[in-house]
């Protein structure tokens, strides 16, 4: 897993700073990711992150603490040719006697950083990915043993195959040839159980996701046109963020906008966000999952966006790489299952029904 990340992921090359992000739980795939990036020449920094300390400061700090921004953290999303984040949870839902309205302040903290991350990464400046060491507290929330959910990574990040790389290259090869249909698309209707939604991508840049930003891998994404988001939709699953999960989401677009917004759990927390900044309430992207080896639903989005035939929409930041203007210190991905009677039209023809493209 360690040389996939850092030699296709990431492709480390010698005298590049790299930064490692990771807890003490996943300090197994930390020290052997710093090993070969070492043995690559790179120059590598590991930041460790201890459990509790997130909630301390949501809990106990003051607005001005909330909105200050680490000048460390400046220099390495400034000036750093390479990141990864390791999750490795002790307790997925440590956060979740948090305020929303001060996860809300610290997320509006953090948008600035984002956009730094954004920006380099749509110039090619910056290399960065995401990806998840199994810990019994994400084994429990899938409702697997940690032997089970092991297995189920490892299988996802296709590293129990003899060479992953040319199955992540294989994959990337058949969503290309996708994107080579759905680029001319201009307008998309999404249609589902309690779903009629309708948005615009003409001129925005379509993405194949396999094995780069996040791993696993495995979607199509770009940024819809801004104010053009009409009608409903109501996503499948919980909608997790920031440790919390919001069940049964509803949201309704006008121009754009979210205008309506419920959910039967979580809602307060829900509109705290939506309303956090002025980007919050508009989408960011819109992805399509393409990892037909993930079929179970995890409560972690690493992998749930990843379900092949389901799509997700994020509201908030989008990738300036597919043209998306939209800015915010939010990106919140939400799963819509397409699997069972759900459809897709590309500029009025039905191009994906049943969670599989028909083109």
């Amino acid at each position: 897993m360690a040389k996939t990340l850092v030699h296709y992921s990431l492709e480390i090359k010698k005298g590049q700073k790299f930064a490692i992000f990771g807890s003490d739980l996943a300090a197994p795939l930390v020290r052997e990711v710093y090993r070969e990036a070492v043995r690559a020449g790179a120059h590598v920094t590991v930041i460790p992150s201890m459990e509790g300390v997130a909630e301390i400061f949501l809990k106990e700090a003051s607005d001005e603490q909330l909105q200050f921004v680490s000048p460390l953290s400046r220099l390495v999303y400034e000036t750093y040719d390479a990141l990864l984040s390791i999750r490795g949870d002790y307790n997925t839902r440590s956060l979740s006697g948090v305020d929303p309205k001060r996860q809300a302040l610290r997320a509006k903290a953090g948008a600035e950083l984002s956009q730094v991350l954004l920006s380099r990464s749509a110039k090619g400046e910056l290399r960065w990915c995401a990806t998840e060491y199994p810990t019994h507290a994400s084994a429990q929330e899938a409702s697997m043993s940690l032997a089970e959910y092991e297995e189920f990574v490892f299988r996802a990040c296709q590293v129990d195959q003899e060479d992953p790389v040319s199955r992540w290259r294989a994959m990337s090869e058949e969503q290309e040839r996708i994107i080579g249909v759905v680029k001319e698309i201009d307008t998309l209707r999404i249609v589902g159980e309690d779903t009629d939604l309708t948005l615009r991508v003409k001129d925005r840049t379509w993405i194949s996701a396999a094995g780069t930003h996040n791993f696993p891998d495995g979607e199509i994404f770009t940024g819809p046109v801004e104010d053009s988001a009409n009608g409903h939709i109501r996503f499948t699953f919980p909608a997790i963020h920031q440790g919390r999960s919001v069940e049964d989401v509803r949201l309704t677009f006008k121009d754009g906008k979210v205008v309506e917004a419920s959910a039967r759990v979580g809602e307060e927390f829900l509109k705290a966000l939506l309303n956090s900044d002025a980007g919050a309430c508009y989408l960011g992207e819109i992805g399509i999952g393409t990892n037909y080896g993930i079929q179970r639903f995890t409560r972690n989005i690493l992998f749930d966006e990843k379900i092949g035939g389901t799509i997700h929409l994020a509201v908030g930041s989008g990738y300036p790489e597919t043209g998306s203007k939209n800015q915010s210190g939010v990106h919140w991905d939400m799963i819509c299952d397409l699997r069972n009677g759900g459809e897709i039209y590309g500029d009025g023809a039905l191009i994906y029904k049943d969670g599989k493209f028909v083109i």
